[in-house]
């Protein structure tokens, strides 16, 4: 498969990155970042180049940060980190491979996830509340 050059989703990266998110380059990087949500909150995020979907997921997210703080952010980007966006969407079982999208992880197991299907056309406040909403509903937890 083709890999996007990073100097093209450099800018896109850097957005998630700017938001407190750690770069996940390899299959381990991933499940050791799911291991380490034992006792915390932690957002995946399947970053892409898709201009309608991420375009509204990343302010989507960054809204939803300034509501609500996981404890941990972690990104993939779909067509760059090949191997480690496969072992992520293989976290995210039963749900079918989707980018954008973000799961959330509480204690090493995945509780929420938001697809491409429920980020397509929406407004980033609504996806700001969805994310916002499940946050807080498994920190508390």
């Amino acid at each position: 498969m083709h890999r996007y050059p990073e100097m093209m989703i450099a800018p896109m990266r850097a957005e998630i990155t700017d938001m407190g998110a750690e770069n996940l380059l390899t299959p381990e990087a991933v499940d050791q970042f799911v291991a380490d949500s034992k006792g915390r909150t932690a957002l995946l995020v399947v970053n892409s180049v898709c201009g309608c979907s991420a375009g509204t997921m990343r302010p989507g997210l960054r809204m939803a940060l300034d509501r609500v703080k996981p404890d941990a952010i972690g990104q993939v980007f779909a067509g760059a980190d090949l191997e480690a966006t496969d072992r992520a969407r293989e976290l995210f079982h039963p749900y079918p491979p989707s980018s954008p999208a973000i799961a959330l992880f509480h204690d090493g197991e995945l509780v929420f996830m938001l697809e491409r299907q429920h980020i397509q056309g929406q407004m980033p406040e609504r996806i700001a509340s969805a994310l916002a909403q499940a946050v807080e509903a498994n920190a508390a937890a």
